[in-house]
């Protein structure tokens, strides 16, 4: 089991070399006057968090649809828990913890209702005309779907918040690209506002994608524990899962379940939050890194998890696929879930005069590649629970309309 950290925090209350400065941005698209109490991070956080489409997250799930149970994370509480932790790795790296926070909350603005469920059906339906991403409609939904100020569509943010939102992954081209088609929209908008798509993102970005993923493991385990979708005994043959919780049962011995989950899940969190910041500072003194320019320019991520700790990882999302994701509760929503995307979509594709005025106003003719688009974005917005609703409205035969 990995040691606790054995350094202070080595940048507590100062900003490291390499960490992205709020009075060295590169500005907006739209140039406005900026706040005289709030950094540009600080006012791109207020505004991702006042944005209709982050309000919605509290009804999105991720694994179980709408109707499983209120009690089962969503899309919002991941994203405020990918948020603690990025503003936590930030402040020992001496990051801007508020461009991380931004991140980490935006992260998920682009996903569709019903989890992966209805991301897949809705890239399925989508195949015809390009597909469906959602970090490319994450952008589309922060430059140009929210309509909330006069004199600008989107939210108007730095080019940091909108570069990190894009290549929190990594490289989209170029020679470090992790592969695969770059989505139309992505490199569309990069023409008019170069977001530089062949270098990495900032380590403020690096940190929120990483948070991400210890986020998501970690609550599944929680969710599927208390959902009974596998057994606490299946996973203790899980490395460094299973010890953890061993070393719980032998030290309070007949703690009750919801403790004893609580406790694990929080000490992992704790394991895989201090191996990254070992392994980031490791990686950037070993590369010399003094700059955010050379983070961009590097041809590896320094935010990342010890090769250790990155086979653990990899062992524990094999455990969830295998034992949660492809469990037959889970199917049956998944199942559900597809059935009410792909309906809806080609209702309103092939018949898009029965869209929201505001919504139809911007179709072209049936089946056409434009109404897609607008059909896409209707969809991806909805909360499980409105995707539910309309799809009852929509197609169930019942007495009086």
């Amino acid at each position: 089991m990995a040691r606790p950290l054995s350094f202070p925090a080595p940048f507590a209350g100062d900003a490291a070399p390499y960490a992205t400065r709020p009075t060295q941005t590169r500005g907006r698209l739209y140039p406005e006057p900026e706040s005289l109490t709030r950094t540009v991070f600080q006012r791109d956080r207020d505004r991702i968090i006042h944005s209709a489409a982050f309000r919605r997250l509290k009804h999105k799930t991720q694994v179980f649809v709408y109707h499983e149970g209120d009690y089962y994370r969503t899309r919002l509480t991941h994203s405020l828990e990918v948020a603690q932790i990025a503003r936590s790795i930030a402040r020992i790296l001496g990051l801007d913890e508020d461009l991380a926070e931004a991140l980490a909350l935006a992260h998920d603005l682009g996903h569709t209702p019903f989890g992966h469920a209805g991301e897949d059906a809705l890239n399925a339906a989508m195949a015809p005309f390009g597909g469906f991403d959602h970090n490319a409609q994450a952008l589309k939904l922060v430059t140009a779907l929210e309509h909330r100020y006069a004199a600008f569509d989107g939210l108007n943010l730095t080019w940091e918040c909108l570069e990190g939102m894009v290549k929190h992954n990594g490289p989209l081209l170029g020679p470090h690209a992790r592969g695969g088609e770059v989505p139309a929209a992505i490199l569309s908008y990069a023409r008019a506002h170069d977001l530089e798509l062949d270098r990495f993102a900032g380590l403020e970005a690096q940190v929120a994608a990483i948070s991400d993923d210890i986020a998501y493991n970690n609550h599944d385990i929680d969710d599927g524990l208390r959902a009974q979708l596998f057994p606490l005994d299946a996973l203790m043959a899980v490395p460094l899962v299973g010890p953890v919780f061993q070393e719980l049962l032998d030290r309070y011995p007949g703690l009750e379940r919801q403790r004893l989950i609580h406790e694990a899940v929080r000490r992992l969190m704790t394991l895989m939050i201090e191996d990254v910041v070992r392994e980031t500072l490791r990686r950037i003194e070993q590369d010399h890194v003094r700059s955010v320019e050379e983070v961009r320019l590097a041809s590896h991520p320094f935010c990342a998890f010890s090769a250790d700790m990155a086979a653990y990882d990899a062992g524990l999302k094999e455990f969830l696929f295998a034992n949660m994701y492809r469990h037959y509760r889970v199917n049956r929503s998944v199942a559900k879930a597809k059935r009410v995307v792909r309906e809806l979509f080609d209702l309103f594709l092939n018949q898009p005069n029965v869209l929201p005025p505001e919504w139809a106003r911007g179709c072209e003719r049936p089946g056409s590649a434009e109404t897609a688009r607008v059909v896409c974005d209707y969809i991806a917005g909805m909360t499980d629970r409105y995707a539910l609703e309309e799809h009852r409205r929509l197609f169930a035969i019942e007495g009086g309309y």
